[in-house]
C-alpha cells in the first residue's frame, strides 16, 4: 500500500505541524450481521451526493482509490469468497481498512458462549456460526476508522429497547467511548432508522479525505455524530415551524400545520432530514406529513413512546405559545391585508400620481 505525507490537523486544536501519512488505496469492510433489517445498506444505495457508484468508480477528486466489500453490493460468489478480505484483515494481511458496522450488538456474555444471536460466516477451525461480537473483535483492533451505520448500530436502536432478551447495544457501547482506532478517531456514529443517504456518504467522504491526509479528522458531538449534520434540530429546518410559532397546529395527519400535537418531537431531536429531505432533497418526515419519532437519538425508541402520542413537553409549549401566536397570527394578517393591494398610483387616468418630479435636481 502506497502513502503520501500531508500536514493535518486534529478537529478543534491548532495544527501540529507534523507529516501524516495518506493512503492512495483502502478497504471498506461492511458488516450488516448485527441485529437489523439491513435497510441501511438499502438506503445507501439511494445517495446521489455523491453516490456511492462515484466512491467505488474513483470519480471523486482526491479520494483514495476505495475497494467496498457489502453483501449487498458485492460481485463475489459468496460464501468464503466474500469472507476471504475479512479473514485478512483479522489476520493483519490487509491494511489500511474502515471498518463499517450495520445493527446493533449483542451481548454474548449473558448466553455464555451457549449459542450466538447472530453470526457472520462460519469458524474455520470449529465450522460453527461465528458470532459478530468476534469479528468485531479482531478487526476493530487493527481498524483504521470504525463507522456505525443507522441507529441500532450507534445507540442499540430497537433491538436494544426495554424487555429485549438480548443486551443489544451500540457499537461504542462495547468498543468503550474512549474507543480509538488505528487512524486516532473514535467510532463514528451515523444513525438515521435507516440512515440518510447523504448523510452516509458525506461522513463517509470526510473520513476518506482524512485518511488520504487532506482533511483534518470530522467533527463530532458528544454522542459521536457528526457535528455539522446533527447539530440543529428538526423543528429548525422543517417546512411546518412558521405554523409552532403562530400556535398553528394540526389536529389530524392531512393537515399542513405543525403536528406536535399529533405526536412529532422534532422540536427536541437532533437531524437534518426535513432541511435535505430523503432523496434527490425530497421528503423528510415532517415534510411530508410523517411525524418525527426521535429515531436518530440514542434514547430511541424507549424515550420516544407511545409514538402517536402528544409528546410531554408539547402540551406546556403548545399553551404556553397560544396568546403570543394569536397576536403574531392577527398582525400578520393585517399586514398581509395591506400588502396584498397595488398603489394608488398605479391607473389609467390622465394624471400621473406616482410622485414623479421632472424638475428635481439632486
Amino acid at each position: 500500500m502506497t502513502t503520501h505525507s500531508s500536514t493535518t490537523e486534529v478537529a478543534g486544536e491548532p495544527a501540529r505541524g507534523e507529516d501524516r501519512q495518506g493512503f492512495d488505496e483502502i478497504t471498506i469492510l461492511w458488516i450488516s450481521e448485527g441485529m437489523s433489517c439491513d435497510g441501511d445498506t438499502v438506503s445507501l444505495t439511494a445517495a446521489d451526493q455523491p453516490s456511492i457508484e462515484d466512491l467505488v468508480l474513483g470519480l471523486i477528486p482526491g479520494l483514495p482509490k476505495v475497494n467496498l466489500v457489502n453483501k449487498v453490493l458485492s460481485p463475489s460468489l459468496g460464501g468464503e469468497d466474500f469472507l476471504a478480505p475479512y479473514r485478512a484483515a483479522a489476520r493483519g494481511d490487509l491494511a489500511p481498512f474502515i471498518l463499517v458496522i450495520e445493527g446493533s450488538i449483542p451481548n454474548q456474555n449473558i448466553i455464555e458462549g451457549d449459542g450466538y444471536w447472530t453470526s457472520f460466516g462460519n469458524d474455520p477451525e470449529t465450522g460453527e456460526p461465528q458470532p459478530l461480537n468476534s469479528w468485531i473483535d479482531q478487526l476493530a483492533p487493527k481498524a483504521w476508522a470504525v463507522v456505525a451505520a443507522g441507529t441500532c448500530a450507534t445507540f442499540g436502536g430497537i433491538h436494544a429497547m426495554a424487555g429485549n432478551p438480548t443486551g443489544s447495544m451500540g457499537l461504542a457501547d462495547y468498543l468503550g467511548w474512549d474507543y480509538r482506532s488505528q487512524g486516532g478517531l473514535p467510532v463514528v456514529n451515523v444513525p438515521g432508522c435507516p440512515i440518510q443517504p447523504e448523510n452516509f456518504m458525506e461522513t463517509l467522504v470526510w473520513v476518506l479525505y482524512h485518511a488520504a491526509g487532506s482533511a483534518p479528522p470530522p467533527p463530532l458531538d458528544h454522542m459521536l455524530r457528526p457535528q455539522w449534520l446533527f447539530g440543529k434540530t428538526v423543528h429548525e429546518g422543517c417546512d411546518r415551524g412558521s405554523y409552532y410559532e403562530q400556535a398553528s397546529f394540526a389536529k389530524d395527519y392531512n393537515s399542513p400545520k405543525c403536528l406536535v400535537k399529533t405526536g412529532c418531537w422534532g422540536p427536541v431531536v437532533n437531524c437534518n432530514v426535513p432541511k435535505r429531505g430523503w432523496m434527490a432533497g425530497i421528503g423528510g418526515c415532517p415534510n411530508v406529513g410523517g411525524i418525527c419519532i426521535g429515531c436518530t437519538m440514542p434514547g430511541f425508541p424507549d424515550a420516544f413512546m407511545p409514538f402517536m402520542d402528544e409528546p410531554p413537553g408539547g402540551t406546556l409549549s403548545s399553551l404556553a405559545i397560544k396568546p403570543y401566536g394569536a397576536v403574531i397570527r392577527r398582525l400578520r394578517g393585517m399586514t398581509n391585508e395591506l400588502v396584498n393591494h397595488e398603489p394608488r398610483w398605479r391607473h389609467n387616468k390622465r394624471k400621473l400620481t406616482s410622485g414623479y418630479d421632472p424638475h428635481w435636481r439632486p
